[in-house]
């Protein structure tokens, strides 16, 4: 088998054990005997590979990450001790080898495991007390690392090189999923990942959403304040074949990937020029923006932001049109950033969410206007102690093409 070290850049020995240690402090403060990790991203997190498998992290031991396919493949990527199990009935046999046979209070990812497979944990087990430890495992990733903060670093300047692309490609009367194409490919060449992952049910994304003029406004499923009308009715959200007009605005959304971790990005484009009543919006997300820039800060609790946002909104008198309009209105303004899109923090209305050094965030203040489009801005941040960085450096002005 080719040497993967030569392929990618691995996550360090050091990065995973810190993890784990972080989690098994959580455990042992909930009295928790051991976890059973079995979602994607998570065993991806806590071992440094994507294999399928159950990771088993006691709270005073050492981890074994049991692997169904491929065990060779996660032996050259991940540093933890790896053993290879055929069956979901040889779990039991795996937990009393390692001296947990005795033990009660089993962690799971309930946010994410399917009730089928959670009986059948429940039927090899036996009789045992299940916690839920998925605010744990995510308030875990919630704070990046140096190495996770340069991964997200790289993401971001992919979503810079796809941003400084738009001008070259886009051209009046072309399909948004033409556009839509030449932007993947842009963002595939640079070094995107191809993927953007979403936690929870029913949660599907591109990770591209670029909606010109009357599709901006077109509503749908996704709890997003931007939707579109998708390229079937069978996606039902992003890039149609409506064609792209002249003076009127085009939102690019666009999510960058690095070795596992997401960026969110969003700007708005037009060909000729943009009505005064969506220049006017603009305005006021830039506004909203700039505030964030000024406050945002370790300690900063994030439901304060989302309401002084919401507070700046009606001064102009844009509420009807904020975050979406009519039933389509969301009550965030913006989400935390890593592995997965809709990571903590969220900034929200009524969520408490103090920001700590190290979150990283996407922050989006947006208008919808009915029946006419939209305008947007989205831009990322990494909390520091005394202020936010932003993790890619393309200008939010609106792009006038």
């Amino acid at each position: 088998m080719e040497d993967i070290k030569e392929l990618f850049e691995l996550v360090p020995e050091d990065e995973i054990r810190g993890r784990i240690s972080r989690f098994q402090e959580r455990m042992v403060a909930r009295g928790v005997d051991f976890s059973l990790i079995l979602q994607n991203v998570d065993i991806f997190y806590f071992t440094g590979t994507l294999q399928k498998g159950y990771l088993c992290i006691p709270a005073d031991r050492e981890p074994l990450f049991l692997v169904q396919r491929d065990w060779r493949r996660a032996q050259q990527e991940s540093p933890l001790n790896i053993e290879k199990m055929g069956s979901i009935k040889e779990l039991l046999s795996f937990i009393t080898s390692m001296g947990l046979s005795e033990k009660q209070r089993v962690g799971l990812e309930l946010d994410v495991l399917p009730v089928t497979l959670f009986l059948r944990l429940q039927g090899f087990l036996g009789e045992r007390d299940f916690v839920d430890v998925s605010a744990d495992v995510l308030r875990c990733r919630a704070r990046k690392s140096p190495f996770e903060i340069e991964q997200i670093k790289k993401s971001g300047k992919i979503v810079e090189h796809v941003l400084s692309t738009v001008r070259e490609h886009c051209r009046e009367g072309m399909a948004e999923v033409e556009l839509d194409a030449l932007l993947q490919a842009e963002g595939r060449k640079a070094g995107h990942q191809g993927w953007l992952r979403m936690r929870g049910l029913n949660q599907e994304m591109s990770n591209i959403c670029l909606l010109a003029g009357k599709s901006a406004a077109f509503p749908s499923f996704g709890d997003t304040p931007l939707r579109g009308y998708g390229a079937t009715h069978a996606i039902a959200q992003g890039a149609s074949h409506r064609k792209i007009g002249r003076n009127e605005p085009i939102i690019i959304d666009y999510g960058g990937g690095y070795n596992g971790y997401t960026t969110d990005e969003t700007r708005t484009f037009v060909i000729g020029r943009l009505d005064e009543e969506f220049e006017r919006a603009y305005e006021v997300a830039c506004r909203i923006l700039q505030f964030c820039e000024d406050h945002a800060r370790e300690g900063v609790n994030g439901r304060e932001l989302y309401q002084q946002s919401v507070d700046i909104v009606s001064k102009y008198g844009l509420e009807e049109y904020f975050m979406g309009y009519g039933d389509g209105k969301v009550k965030f303004i913006g989400h935390g950033l890593g592995l997965e899109i809709n990571e903590i923090p969220v900034i929200a209305d009524g969520r408490d969410e103090i920001l700590e050094e190290g979150m990283v965030f996407a922050f989006e203040p947006k208008f919808v206007f009915p029946d006419q489009g939209a305008v947007a801005v989205e831009v990322d941040y990494i909390v520091r102690k005394d202020g936010v960085e932003r993790t890619a450096g393309f200008p939010t002005d609106i792009v006038y093409l």
